[in-house]
Parts: structure tokens; C-alpha cells; sequence
């Protein structure tokens, strides 16, 4: 297989990916041509690589930055703006992880302590019974949020040992 060959099929293969983690294929196959290319990218490279129209290109892009996944660069003595993908695929990993904690825990967190406050006769069953599907749905996200919050954790401090260690 030729390195274009296999560069084509990683983004159609990153691109799938990515819609089964509930990203949409083009902003994957944007990331993927990003992680892949040697050099930054101008938006009409990414448009002409994945044959997608400007305002795709610009959405995604600007999607990807809002993630922290993707940089614009600028080049000196060039006015179009260049876009560059980190390449350490752990902190990739590790921003991901923190973004979607922020976008999809963290509000459903909200949205279950608020629901356990509502009004009700005492001795209701059917209130009890839903304040304690809530609260067991709650404890369960909790536990995810804190398993999240400790793989983050793990890894900063690894990185700041690991940095320790290279200094001394």
C-alpha cells in the first residue's frame, strides 16, 4: 500500500470512528487529515483533500478548536490561516475526556440534583420511588464523573513526575 493509499484510508476509517464516539464524520475525517500531514494545513487544502465546501470545512475546524484538539499557525509573510492537529494522541485522549465531561456530565449531574426537588404529599410512593431512580441514576453518574476526574489526575501527575525526574 502507498503512504497516500493509507493516509486516505485512516481518515475514512477515523472518520467512521468517529461517528460511533457521536462526533460527525467530517469533523473526524478533518482531525484525522490534521494528525496525519507533516505540515499545518491552509482550509483550502482540507477542502480540497476531503472535497468538502468552505463552510463545512470552517465549522469543523472551529469545532476542533473549541475541543483544544486543533490549532490554527500562521505562517510569516502568508495571510491565510494554517491549522495543525496535536499529535500526542494521549493528551488528544485526555482533552477529549475532560470536554465531554464538561458538555455531558456535568449538565446531566445538574439536571438530577434539581429533579429530586419536587413537590409531593409525604408517603407519595410513586414520588419516593422516583426520587430514589433518580438518586441511584445520580450516584452512578457521580461515580463516573470521579473516575473521570481521577484518570486526569493520574495522568497530570504522571506527566509532572515524569518532568521531575527528566530535571533532575
Amino acid at each position: 500500500m502507498k503512504l497516500d493509499e493509507a493516509k486516505q484510508q485512516f481518515i475514512l476509517n477515523w472518520g467512521v470512528l468517529g461517528t460511533q464516539w457521536g462526533i460527525n464524520r467530517t469533523m473526524a475525517q478533518i482531525h484525522a487529515l490534521l494528525l496525519v500531514s507533516p505540515a499545518p494545513l491552509s482550509t483550502d487544502e482540507i477542502m480540497a483533500q476531503l472535497q468538502i465546501s468552505r463552510g463545512n470545512t470552517n465549522m469543523n475546524v472551529r469545532e476542533l478548536m473549541d475541543w483544544g484538539i486543533v490549532e490554527k499557525v500562521l505562517k510569516p509573510g502568508d495571510r491565510k490561516e494554517f491549522f495543525v492537529a496535536d499529535k500526542d494522541i494521549w493528551k488528544v485522549a485526555m482533552r477529549i475526556i475532560k470536554e465531554r465531561k464538561r458538555r455531558e456530565v456535568e449538565p446531566i449531574l445538574n439536571a438530577l440534583s434539581q429533579l429530586k426537588d419536587i413537590d409531593a404529599e409525604k408517603g407519595d410512593k410513586d414520588v419516593k420511588q422516583f426520587i430514589d431512580t433518580i438518586s441511584q441514576i445520580q450516584k452512578f453518574a457521580d461515580q463516573a464523573s470521579k473516575g473521570v476526574d481521577g484518570l486526569v489526575k493520574m495522568d497530570e501527575h504522571w506527566f509532572t513526575g515524569t518532568l521531575l525526574k527528566i530535571f533532575k
